[in-house]
């Protein structure tokens, strides 16, 4: 990276051996680093990512970086943390000149990144995950690393089990376990990347307390996201980015209007959703019963007529996931029916529901929906489903170009779809659908999209509304179910409520279903 050359670079404390250590809590506590990017570029071909950015994040305050999806702020953090390197530009750290080329090396100069999804291993513990990254190159020390961890755990107020494992965990635990991780290994700068895209109201209440209170240590907060109520809670300062420039940066009390502004160049308007006529029923479920190794959902009953949109609300892993993959032939229930237009379903697969009409879109985009390592191309053609045993590629990549134009993503045919923002990669799923459906099932649809994102995506799914399909859709979104639904159910524990009229319950009402209450 041009100018990190020259002056001595900051390194983390060694001991006698020479290894990076973490410094004892008391002092580490206490440690405060100014965070300086200047001039920062990285191209991808004719793709400006950053674009001559230059950004500055103060010790004891959370900065908030605002910015649509493909703005550039993914990129921008994956520089300063080590996982790419900048084409031009500087990092500075306390005033001096840093080279990081990998996150290790991030972490020992005290920057680390909490990422949409959590670097853990799923097979392994709490503790042992922990334990990963640690300085210790022989035997670790698991009793002081339990003790450790149980201590960062209660002052932040998370309930981690040493003992439990990684698949025990929702999203919000492994959030809060990183970030203890970090913290354990002596991190003083500490930057979120849409952290709150698919945890419950109660998660992210619990996580913006714990940055508060690291923020009042001297930590350096940076809050990477797209969502401006957030931002404007949460955020002292916030730098906003479109189309990998920095387009202007606010202090509180901020102007929505004007932060909107400056992610789009205009105003944004919210659209209310207009009444749709219900057709005949789509979807049926009589006695639903169906569980995995840590929820059961029993005897469910629901009807959903044609151009209905239903939202599904609960703390994740509380049986929504079952229901909307019972629903279509991705899980066989342990009892009752699946019906599809008076059609019934029991013990059919994807495919089946496919040609009935119903699709699935997942939350997990490129683990469940998207191929890593295919092209936006290649991927409609694996999803086109033709009798000929050869590719029409010319029509593929006709279809990919009008799907990205109609989504409005930020990619080309040819590009891969890992190389796609989060946003652009749910855009692209979106597209992947069939043009005709009778039900669509849907976990999180607009997670990690901006506000302008959000409003067109859901333009596009209310418009299928009008032509007779119904919408199953789980979400963490408190405002989205009610603004988007019909109806609601609410699930605790794999029990459920009986169907809420999303205009007549209020938010607070919702939530206190969600916590269990009246349940």
């Amino acid at each position: 990276m041009g100018g990190a050359s020259g002056p001595a670079h900051i390194r983390s404390p060694r001991n006698e051996f020479g290894w990076a250590v973490q410094p004892p809590t008391r002092i580490r506590k206490y440690w405060r680093m100014k965070v300086e990017l200047k001039n920062i570029r990285k191209y991808y071909g004719a793709v400006k990512a950053n674009d001559d950015i230059t950004f500055c994040a103060e010790p004891g305050t959370i900065h908030g970086l605002l910015g649509e999806n493909g703005a550039g702020k993914s990129t921008l953090m994956k520089v300063l943390t080590g996982f790419i390197s900048a084409d031009a530009g500087q990092i500075l750290l306390e005033g001096k000149p840093v080279r990081m080329n990998s996150p290790a090396e991030a972490v020992a100069l005290g920057v680390g990144m909490l990422h949409q999804d959590p670097l853990d291993f799923p097979a392994l513990r709490v503790l042992d995950n922990l334990l990963l990254g640690s300085s210790a190159r022989f035997v670790p020390d698991r009793a002081a690393a339990r003790r450790d961890l149980l201590a960062l755990a209660a002052q932040f107020d998370f309930k981690l089990d040493p003992d439990a494992t990684i698949t025990s965990l929702g999203l919000g635990e492994r959030q809060q376990l990183e970030i203890v991780r970090l913290l354990w290994l002596g991190v003083r700068v500490l930057i979120l990347d849409e952290p709150t895209t698919a945890i419950s109201a109660q998660q992210k209440a619990k996580l913006f307390a714990a940055l508060r209170k690291l923020c009042e240590q001297g930590k350096t907060i940076i809050f990477v996201s797209h969502k401006l109520e957030e931002v404007e809670e949460l955020c002292h300062e916030v730098t906003v980015l479109a189309r990998g420039r920095v387009t202007g940066q606010a202090q509180q009390p901020y102007s929505t209007d004007k932060l909107v502004r400056l992610m789009f160049g205009r105003s944004v308007t919210l659209s209310k959703r207009s009444p749709v006529p219900l057709g005949k029923p789509v979807l049926q479920l009589n006695g639903l019963t169906v569980s995995d190794w840590r929820v059961e959902v029993k005897k469910l009953d629901l009807e959903v007529r044609a151009g209905e949109v239903i939202g599904l609300a609960g703390l994740e892993g509380s049986g929504q996931r079952l229901v909307l993959q019972a629903c279509a032939g991705l899980r066989h229930p342990t009892a009752g029916k699946v019906r599809i237009c008076d059609k019934d379903m029991a013990g059919q697969p994807y495919l089946r529901y496919l040609d009935a009409g119903a699709a699935y879109l997942p939350a997990d985009r490129l683990g469940e929906g998207l191929v890593a390592g295919m092209t936006v191309t290649e991927q409609f053609a694996l999803a086109e489903r033709s009798r000929s045993f050869l590719v029409d590629w010319n029509a593929s990549a006709r279809t990919a170009a009008e799907r990205i134009k109609k989504y409005n993503i930020k990619g080309q045919p040819s590009t891969h779809v890992e190389a796609l923002s989060g946003g652009n990669q749910q855009r692209a799923l979106l597209g992947l659908l069939p043009p005709q459906l009778k039900l669509l099932l849907m976990e999180h649809p607009t997670h990690g999209l901006d506000i302008e994102s959000v409003e067109y995506i859901w333009s596009l799914l209310l418009e299928r509304t009008h032509y007779g399909t119904a919408i199953l859709f789980a979400s963490a979104d408190l405002d989205e179910l009610l603004d988007r639904s019909d109806r609601i159910l609410v699930f605790f524990g794999g029990q459920v409520t009986t169907a809420l009229e999303a205009r007549k319950t209020t938010v607070e009402q919702l939530g206190e279903y969600i916590g269990g209450k009246g349940l």
